[in-house]
């Protein structure tokens, strides 16, 4: 059985300090300083206060400050004693707790450098693996609660390390969610959004998301990289996914318009879901412009595939949108590349132009082809 997971430090906080210090999330503010500064409280957070504090995000208050260091410098120097005595009274085991107990103090409090040279020691003097693995996603937390992509892609390769070497069912799934976050957060979509599916059914992770928004952010990812026979059997009747959409009904907008063909609706939902699930959120604001341009492209391909060829007037019809949009926007996603069509503007007509996959395999040998008689003709000259 794993031991309970101590959610330090809060990972809420981060997203707080985020919304307060974008401009553009101004209605958002007052919750999310009113939420910050309850949270650096509830926890003492003397360092990540300072920090919050030289940011220009809460405004500083002496006393508090004063008092919350006061309080945590008690709290340390009876955790020095503590450790002192195991040291030379007690056994490995002991020492091992004592370690630990004054490296969650300082993670809990926000102390980046004194919470990672303390947890590393703690990991180096513990000699139980399921310790182990807790210390270093507790190392992982830290790394997400800075921003530090270092301290995350040093540690991720540990844990995985630590749980094929004999980790139990709960941490095993646990660092999926680790791993499908990070994925995320660097852009990797497809390999994320697997992760999460994975572990959609089994989700424990509480120490890093809130189960509904795990659920919203698997929903999010997964409608974009998922085929769509996937989606309606992965998804859109996933038990876990139709008990969170009443709460958060936009989700449900997105999916089901764009499995049911509702391109119009479908539109609307994605707009809505960038300005208030996307942009605010700390995980996936720098990754919103992406998101939402390859979910149009999504659109865009799966109604073309039913068509030889569409007048522009009917696509635009189907989106909701102007003419002179479609034009624009599909002109820029066919130059690029991204869509396999042409667009006739004397007609009016958009005709599709799908890759054929016995010309793509000709293509292939021929250029395997010639590869292979450079490769002889060079061998040729060297030998003769």
């Amino acid at each position: 059985m794993a031991e309970e997971i101590i959610p330090i430090p809060n990972l809420s906080l981060p997203q707080h300090l985020f919304t307060l210090i974008s401009p553009t999330l101004g209605q958002l503010h007052d919750n999310a300083r009113k939420q910050l500064l309850e949270g650096i409280k509830a926890d003492k957070m003397s360092p990540y206060y300072k920090l919050v504090t030289s940011a220009g995000a809460l405004t500083p208050d002496s006393a508090l400050l004063e008092s919350m260091e006061k309080d945590n410098e008690e709290e340390l120097k009876k955790l020095d004693e503590r450790l002192a005595e195991a040291e030379k009274q007690e056994g490995e085991s002991e020492i091992s707790d004592a370690l630990k107990a004054r490296a969650n103090h300082l993670t809990r409090i926000g102390d980046k450098e004194g919470a990672v040279a303390a947890q590393k020691l703690a990991l180096e003097k513990t000699p139980g693996l399921g310790s182990r693995i807790d210390i270093v996603l507790t190392l992982i937390r830290l790394g997400i609660f800075f921003g530090d992509n270092g301290l995350i892609t040093e540690n991720l390769p540990k844990a995985e390390r630590f749980i094929e070497e004999g980790g139990d069912w709960d941490r095993r799934n646990r660092l999926k969610v680790y791993r499908g976050l990070h994925m995320i957060s660097i852009r990797q979509l497809k390999a994320g959004g697997a992760l999460l599916l994975d572990a959609l059914s089994t989700f424990t992770a509480t120490e890093l998301t809130t189960y509904n928004d795990f659920v919203a952010l698997t929903i999010i990812i997964n409608a974009l990289t998922l085929k769509r026979v996937d989606l309606k059997k992965r998804l859109i009747t996933a038990p876990e996914v139709i008990s969170v959409l009443p709460e958060i009904p936009i989700l449900g907008d997105l999916l089901n318009n764009l499995y049911d063909c509702h391109y119009a609706k479908f539109f609307v939902a994605l707009a809505t879901l960038e300005q208030t699930y996307l942009l605010p959120s700390r995980l996936l604001s720098p990754h919103t412009r992406y998101y939402v341009r390859e979910m149009r492209i999504l659109a865009y391909s799966q109604l073309l595939e039913s068509y030889r060829s569409l007048t522009l007037e009917s696509l635009s019809g189907a989106f909701g949108v102007s003419v002179e949009f479609v034009d624009s926007e599909l002109s820029r996603f066919i130059a690029n590349g991204r869509l396999h069509c042409t667009i006739d503007k004397v007609h009016g007509i958009v005709e599709t132009t799908r890759p054929s996959l016995k010309n793509a395999q000709y293509d292939k040998v021929i250029k395997q082809g010639d590869v292979l008689l450079n490769s002889i003709q060079r061998l040729s000259k060297v030998l003769y």
